[in-house]
């Protein structure tokens, strides 16, 4: 009952602000996030102790800042999501360009697969539509919603221009299947993990619990590690899609060590882009949860 009333204040919700103007739209869904910024007291604590643990240096205006830009950033991007129904290949560069696609063409050219690498910064949402609009559909990796009716919504909404879901339950099969195939996976690679399916590696200098995953695929397949991002441009008042150049694995005798080593390296490509849009990053998961034996906790 409960799962069938969040869908029906859900669906009207997406559906009427998918009939606004988009700058109508944008408004609307940056007021929301503004608005849960202020009454959310649990993820602003989880977002600023976040932030206190990458910036230790920062001063704690400025991390409020970025931390309120973070909710900008999600409002924006909800407005997005409604809007998809709208976007054609036609239009939708109006909000988002490329830069970079050679990286990817060149990758993909090589027929053995390109594992997308990215992460919760600016619009992921539109990163994977967006590609797909202009020809390009990929399969994207995740966890299913606990609403069920939402969940069916929402994946609607992703697959409407040829992109597939693998559920993180499929993963190992899906992606080498894919691979094989030489077709593009998307995967978002900065979340909170536990082992065995996560090693630890650095990130803002501290040990964090990644998905491995991604790393052994890459190196029984020989598939291109591409990371991509599609961030807010304030200038241009659009997002930028920017493919970079595919990452070189490390390989040694010790494929073990290379997982980690090459998992490390894939979680400073994302540690980049974030340090470059640090307001669009999603501070307020708790992506330092699981610690090391004998590490204490930090939330």
């Amino acid at each position: 009952m409960r799962e069938r009333l969040e869908y029906a204040l859900v669906w009207p919700f997406i559906k009427g602000l998918g009939l606004l103007p988009r700058p109508v739209a944008r408004a609307i869904g940056i007021t929301l996030g503004l608005t849960v910024y202020a009454f959310h007291g649990r993820l602003r604590r989880v977002g600023l102790r976040n932030l206190t643990l990458a910036f230790p240096e920062m001063p704690d205006s400025e991390r409020r800042r970025l931390l309120r830009g973070e909710f900008v950033s999600l409002g924006r991007q909800l407005a997005e999501v409604c809007l998809f129904p709208r976007y054609t290949r036609e239009n939708v560069s109006r909000t988002i360009v490329y830069d970079g696609f050679e990286n990817f063409e060149r990758a993909y050219a090589r027929g053995k697969g390109v594992l997308f690498l990215t992460g919760h910064i600016g619009a992921w949402e539109l990163s994977a539509f967006a590609h797909s609009l202009q020809g390009h559909p990929l399969s994207i990796v995740m966890r299913s919603l606990d609403n069920p009716y939402i969940d069916r919504l929402i994946q609607g909404y992703r697959t409407m221009h040829g992109n597939r879901t693998v559920d993180k339950d499929d993963f190992v099969r899906g992606l080498l299947g894919a691979m094989r195939a030489g077709e593009t996976v998307g995967i978002l690679m900065d979340t909170n993990m536990t082992p065995p399916q996560g090693v630890f590696v650095d990130f803002f200098g501290i040990p964090a619990c990644t998905a491995s995953g991604l790393a052994r695929i890459a190196l029984r397949t020989d598939a291109a590690v591409v990371p991509g991002f599609t961030v807010w441009d304030a200038k241009l008042r659009k997002y930028i899609l920017r493919f970079e150049p595919a990452i070189e694995l490390i390989r040694t005798a010790d494929n073990e060590s290379d997982i980690v080593a090459n998992t490390a390296k894939f979680t400073k490509a994302i540690e980049k882009i974030i340090r470059q849009y640090p307001d669009q990053w999603l501070w307020v998961h708790r992506r330092w949860k699981t610690r090391p034996p004998g590490q204490p906790l930090l939330y």
